[in-house]
């Protein structure tokens, strides 16, 4: 490709964009937090108010079902995952972790939508809460920068 980069100019400019954003309610204090932080970054990057949809399901494993209906609904120009998944004594971390992780990226790649999966896969509490805030940022960035990037793709 020669001459400017795509996707570099105003790669961070929210206006007119529309985003969904599905947020697991389990570990739900660490996941408002993310939530939070990301609507505020949306906001600040432009995105209108009335442009950001916030959802809620019970868990990670459930928020590649929501995605998909987002997805399909064809309204949206980049969607968000928050979640928080704490390692416990059990395999269950890695179920957890492993499907939701493919279940985004499958939607993802299905419908040729951007999603910034910011669910959370720590060791213990302590690590989420040093994440939430930057992770919730920065999900928001990375929703509207794909979302700029992919409209100027041919």
């Amino acid at each position: 490709m020669q001459g400017a980069d795509k996707g570099t100019a105003g790669e961070l400019a929210g206006e007119g964009l529309r985003i969904g954003i599905v947020r697991a309610r389990f570990n739900d204090a660490i996941t408002n937090k993310l939530a939070e932080t990301c609507i505020a970054e949306l906001l600040t990057l432009g995105v209108v108010a009335r442009d950001v949809v916030h959802l809620t399901v019970p868990g990670a494993l459930e928020i590649p079902v929501v995605l998909k209906a987002l997805a399909e609904d064809g309204d949206y120009d980049a969607l968000i995952a928050l979640g928080c998944i704490i390692r416990g004594e059990t395999y269950h971390f890695e179920l957890v972790a492993n499907e939701s992780g493919a279940g985004v990226t499958r939607v993802s790649l299905d419908h040729r939508l951007p999603i910034a999966n910011a669910i959370l896969t720590v060791e213990d509490e302590a690590q989420a809460w040093a994440r939430a805030e930057e992770k919730g940022r920065d999900a928001a960035r990375v929703a509207v920068e794909m979302a700029n990037l992919l409209e100027d793709l041919p």
